[in-house]
């Protein structure tokens, strides 16, 4: 410990306040706390956070990664708070990794995965905690192509176990393009998000942080051939 971060504890020597262990160790986790705090940089505006993302993938797409904030540094500049610039809701496939097609690394995204990237209630919940109490300003729905969860849907398939409760979430989705030309499944891949995106635009919570001008929703498409995403919104 350097001689100021002793001073600021209050320690004036032998004949100075007498402070216990416990208090000295408490003392020094308030002080590394404010001091990482310190570091934290401020928020980014939603058309900012967008771009970093944007460029993210590009990087990714043209496998030039800076594999950003994954230093043991990063790790403990995160450990006391988190501050994401980005919340994705996106697929839970083992080939959509948010941080690494975006090419971010710890505590840049809070990412919410679900089949089918659904906006089922628990999902909401978690995309607004991140925007309430992180203050995340942008917020990303992100689909895939060749979805397993939408394929299913499209083509009526039976599921086992609870894998049915996300063809529910995605039927209206495929119904609203069932009589468009093209394909079946990637017509519903883009509805799905869009129509996913409708469903998070009716909690208040959101709505409330979009209108005034604190939030940003968009959609994405990730192609699992090239690794680019598209924005769809």
């Amino acid at each position: 410990m350097e001689r100021r971060d002793f001073l600021k504890l209050g320690i004036t020597g032998a004949f100075g306040m007498v402070v216990s262990a416990s208090d000295l160790v408490w003392r020094v986790e308030q002080a590394q706390a404010e001091e990482i705090q310190s570091k934290t940089p401020q928020s980014l505006s939603p058309d900012a956070a967008l771009q970093k993302l944007i460029q993210g993938n590009q990087r990714f797409v043209e496998h030039k990664p800076q594999y950003p904030d994954q230093s043991a540094v990063r790790l403990q500049e995160v450990a006391q708070a988190q501050h994401p610039f980005a919340t994705i809701l996106s697929c839970a496939d083992s080939r959509v990794p948010a941080e690494i097609v975006f090419d971010q690394g710890i505590g840049d995204i809070f990412d919410v995965r679900v089949a089918g990237n659904v906006a089922i209630p628990g999902a909401v919940g978690s995309v607004e905690y991140a925007v309430i109490l992180l203050n995340t300003p942008l917020l990303m729905v992100l689909g895939h192509e060749r979805c397993g969860a939408v394929t299913a849907t499209v083509l009526k398939e039976s599921l086992f176990g609870d894998l049915g409760s996300f063809v529910k979430a995605i039927k209206p989705a495929v119904k609203r393009v069932k009589n468009q030309s093209g394909d079946a499944v990637e017509n519903a891949v883009v509805a799905n998000v869009q129509y996913q995106i409708e469903q998070l635009k009716r909690s208040q919570l959101l709505t409330k942080q979009i209108q005034s001008g604190k939030l940003k929703i968009v959609g994405g498409r990730y192609d699992l051939d090239t690794g680019k995403v598209t924005i769809i919104t």
